[in-house]
């Protein structure tokens, strides 16, 4: 159950965003409010079809999501060596892959407590962490990190990471995909992601 309630934390990790003018703090607790919120509202619906969970999570999260970012971290030195097909494609299967991992979390989603700390931007004013404490009744608490990146055109807010007790699930994610890369190639890996999502 815990390792369940981490993954749906990602699911929030990576729907963060917001315009220009609010803070990390203002773009998590405004985005997990709309969030959560359709999902409670939407709970008769969601115990008869619990598909709908993934309409939910490209309406409320997707738009939110900075994924190409992410996939890219993924691909890490790959991404240089890719041709810009084989970007486009692994991206797209990325997103789908994330819309249906994080609507099978959301679907654990049980009330649990949130509480945000402060927003800390990187030097550049570019990047931003933002503390979270999640609190569960009989259970103990867990300690995140968002990471974010603002976006250079639009000026908005979007996370891309989530550390949790000291591990970074980016991270965690380019380990496993880089090495399934090396061992059998970008578009391999990339037509096992879109399986995946089906």
């Amino acid at each position: 159950m815990r390792s369940a309630l981490i993954l749906l934390l990602s699911v929030f990790s990576l729907s963060l965003a917001a315009q220009p003018t609010l803070s990390p703090k203002e773009v998590i607790s405004q985005t997990g409010d709309k969030l959560f919120s359709r999902i409670a509202a939407s709970q008769t619906e969601l115990q008869k079809f619990p598909e709908l969970m993934r309409n939910i999570v490209e309406e409320e999260l997707m738009p939110s999501v900075n994924y190409r970012y992410a996939a890219f971290k993924i691909l890490g030195k790959h991404v240089r060596k890719a041709s810009k097909e084989q970007r486009e494609k692994f991206v797209s299967s990325m997103k789908h892959y994330l819309v249906r991992t994080y609507a099978t979390a959301l679907n654990q989603y049980k009330d649990q407590k949130v509480s945000y700390g402060q927003s800390k931007l990187s030097n550049s004013g570019k990047l931003a962490s933002v503390d979270a404490l999640i609190s569960e009744t009989g259970k103990p608490d867990i300690h995140l990190t968002f990471q974010m990146r603002q976006d250079r055109e639009t000026g908005q807010w979007k996370a891309y990471d989530m550390i949790v007790e000291g591990i970074s699930l980016l991270s965690s994610k380019q380990s496993e995909f880089n090495t399934r890369i090396n061992k059998y190639g970008l578009d391999q890996v990339t037509i096992e992601l879109a399986a995946l999502n089906k």
